[in-house]
This record gives structure tokens, C-alpha cells and sequence, in this order.
């Protein structure tokens, strides 16, 4: 490296005429449902056999969010909020600690989610290194595929869910690298 290369500007890893949401990156900010969104931080998933999935924690300056992107036969896109486990149900920790299975249905707000998935993986943020840590994770739908709802074991005795909604690449627009 010589001296004048610490003035090069880095080439984006994205085509900056079409940026896409999978192109997010810390600092980058979108529109979603007339908000301004930025990137706080990126969260990535092993789940084992080459294969990644994504999340930002992402905020309007009111709300904070995490965008999760999947890339499999095709891009899905959900965006959720955390709550607490027990406003699930009050012996839904005791009841998978005991287990080690979940409920096939949880209905919550009106909105009944059958169990669609179960695995293993490790999550890390990328911010902070290659820590990894190991987790568990059940994801649920209701019948329209539209809401979804995921609860994650960390330890023994700690969980943690979200509630979210799936959205379509579109919704979300201008999306805009961090200023520098």
C-alpha cells in the first residue's frame, strides 16, 4: 500500500445506479411506509451447509426494527419487531424448556401462526468480529404467509421473539449509501 492510496475511494460492493435492498449496509437509509429508515447494524445467520441469511436493525429515530433478508429460490423480506416471550403465552418459556418443542399454533393479537420451521444455527454481529454464538430458532406464519412470528432460544432459560410482517422488494425504495 503506498502512500496516496489511503485517498483511493473504495469501490461499493453494489451497482450505486441500482441499489438493491440486499445491497444494505450500515449508514445506508431507505423509505418504507412514508419513514425514512436507516441501517444501525447488521446481523448475520450460519444455518449450516453454506448458507447465510441477513438482518438490520434499522430505526426511523422512533422505532426500531430488524429487516430480515433471505435469499433462497427467491428473495424474501420480513420486517419485525421484538416482544416479550410471555405476552405469548405465560408458560410458553416453562413449556420449551421442558419440551424443547414449541406449540404448532400461537395465536397473538388476533392472529393465529402455525409453526412453519425449527433449526439450529449461529447468529454474530458483523460489527463485532467473528464471535459467534450458537442458537435455536422456530419460525411461524399465519395461513397467508403475511405475518410472521419467531422465537429464538439463546440458552438454556433464555428466549427471545419477534412479531413481524413479510414485505415485497418493492415497498421499500430510495435506498441510499451512508453519507460520508
Amino acid at each position: 500500500m503506498g502512500i496516496f492510496d489511503i485517498f483511493k475511494k473504495k469501490e461499493p460492493h453494489y451497482d450505486s445506479t441500482n441499489i438493491r435492498v440486499q445491497d444494505l449496509d450500515v449508514g445506508f437509509v431507505f423509505e418504507y411506509d412514508l419513514s425514512t429508515w436507516e441501517v444501525e447494524a447488521i446481523y448475520e445467520y450460519d444455518w449450516g451447509d453454506d448458507y447465510f441469511t441477513r438482518e438490520f436493525k434499522v430505526s426511523n429515530g422512533t422505532l426500531t426494527r430488524y429487516l430480515s433478508i433471505e435469499e433462497d429460490d427467491e428473495l424474501e423480506i420480513s420486517l419485525s419487531q421484538k416482544i416479550k416471550v410471555r405476552t405469548l403465552d405465560e408458560e410458553l418459556m416453562k413449556t420449551l424448556m421442558d419440551r424443547q418443542k414449541p406449540p404448532e399454533k400461537i395465536t397473538y393479537k388476533g392472529v393465529t401462526y402455525l409453526l412453519e420451521n425449527e433449526a439450529s444455527g449461529y447468529f454474530h454481529d458483523i460489527a463485532k468480529g467473528d464471535t459467534w454464538e450458537e442458537f435455536r430458532s422456530w419460525d411461524f406464519e399465519d395461513n397467508a404467509g403475511k405475518h410472521v412470528l419467531t422465537i429464538e432460544q439463546w440458552d438454556e432459560k433464555e428466549f427471545e421473539a419477534s412479531v413481524g410482517i413479510t414485505l415485497k422488494e418493492f415497498e421499500i425504495s430510495n435506498i441510499l449509501p451512508a453519507s460520508i
